[in-house]
């Protein structure tokens, strides 16, 4: 699609359903490569399937479609804050297709994220953005985010995990 049909188009974000697994599956994979990790992304379709809609949906997301076609998404999921007393969002995967960056999409797609949090009484939507990733860390100011600097991420995963888990 060409920027003049992008534009003309009408933006809409709404509540993932099971029919936009596979494009949601391929953004995904997309927000990998960007990231520089495709060979860490191992996502199928059965796996999101189930996280979003199996028996207890653990994960939830939206996404942003121009016409019929998704083209971007947010996947998220519930924290808790202790200091707060209550749960906030936190956002995993916020991708907008490039062709479709400044439209306004990824805005709306974390507006919709703001609303759930407003609307159940959530404290805080949180999310992690690579230190490389200037442009993102841009816009996020641009919204009043603020950079929680004095935070390091820890992760377990592979051997460490199954070893500290034995």
């Amino acid at each position: 699609m060409i920027r003049a049909e992008v534009e003309r188009a009408e933006p809409a974000v709404r509540r993932v359903e099971p029919s936009d697994v596979p494009a949601v599956v391929g953004l995904v994979r997309e927000l990998a490569e960007y990231e520089k990790a495709l060979h860490e992304c191992h996502l199928t379709g059965e796996q999101l399937h189930a996280a979003l809609f199996g028996a207890s949906p653990a994960l939830f997301g939206h996404v942003a479609l121009v016409g019929d076609e998704v083209v971007g998404c947010a996947l998220w999921f519930l924290n808790f804050s202790t200091w707060r007393g209550v749960h906030g969002i936190y956002l995993e995967d916020l991708y907008v297709r490039p062709a479709h960056r400044g439209s306004g999409l990824g805005r709306a797609l974390l507006a919709a994220l703001a609303r759930e949090c407003v609307d159940r009484g959530y404290a805080r939507l949180e999310w992690s953005v690579l230190d490389w990733n200037a442009p993102s860390i841009g816009f996020y100011r641009s919204l009043g985010a603020v950079g929680m600097d004095e935070w390091t991420t820890f992760r377990l995963t592979d051997e460490a995990l199954r070893s500290l888990g034995a």
